[in-house]
């Protein structure tokens, strides 16, 4: 899938409204394989990104886990030192 699309479940503090919606466009763009949609289709893009917003908050609400919630800042650590054995640099490095 798309790889700007992050997990929002199971986080504390829990998924924000801006990073559902952010998670949200990102699948809209590569369902629709524009990444800015036409004038005569930017309506119909919006309304998209609003509508799959909506069921993402519900499912992610409605999900149960018995699992302690992650902390952000853990798993964006391991995710650095994960980039930075695959490719041998880390990110920040230019």
């Amino acid at each position: 899938m798309c790889r700007n699309i992050k997990t929002l479940y199971n986080f504390e503090p829990p998924a924000t409204d801006d990073e559902i919606l952010a998670a949200s466009v990102q699948f809209v763009r590569k369902i629709s394989g524009s990444t800015k949609p036409s004038m005569s289709n930017e309506l119909a893009f919006e309304r998209a990104v609003q509508q799959v917003a909506v069921v993402v908050r519900e499912l992610v609400d409605s999900l149960v886990t018995t699992a302690p919630a992650k902390n952000r800042e853990v798993e964006a650590a391991k995710a650095r030192a994960r980039v930075e054995k695959r490719f041998g640099v880390s990110r920040g490095a230019a």
